[in-house]
């Protein structure tokens, strides 16, 4: 195994993510990285793991895009 690249743009940030689970609006403290704005792209959050804990890979196909800035705790 070896180091392809360093991401240094990206930043580990723990977000309350809502998610519809059942038909039911529910929130959790999610693990994501935070993307920041590149060309074209504007800022987005990727989760890294599930509502209930469990680690995911990280995958674009899962980012959610940044409209307004978000709320600092």
């Amino acid at each position: 195994m070896r180091v392809k690249n360093i991401l240094s743009d990206v930043t580990l940030v723990i977000a309350d993510l809502e998610v519809h689970l059942n038909g039911e609006l529910r929130n959790s403290p999610t693990l994501c990285a935070l993307l920041p704005a590149t060309g074209s792209h504007g800022a987005c959050v990727v989760p890294l793991n599930t509502p209930d804990g469990r680690p995911i890979l990280m995958n674009m196909g899962n980012a959610i895009a940044l409209d307004e800035a978000p709320l600092q705790a």
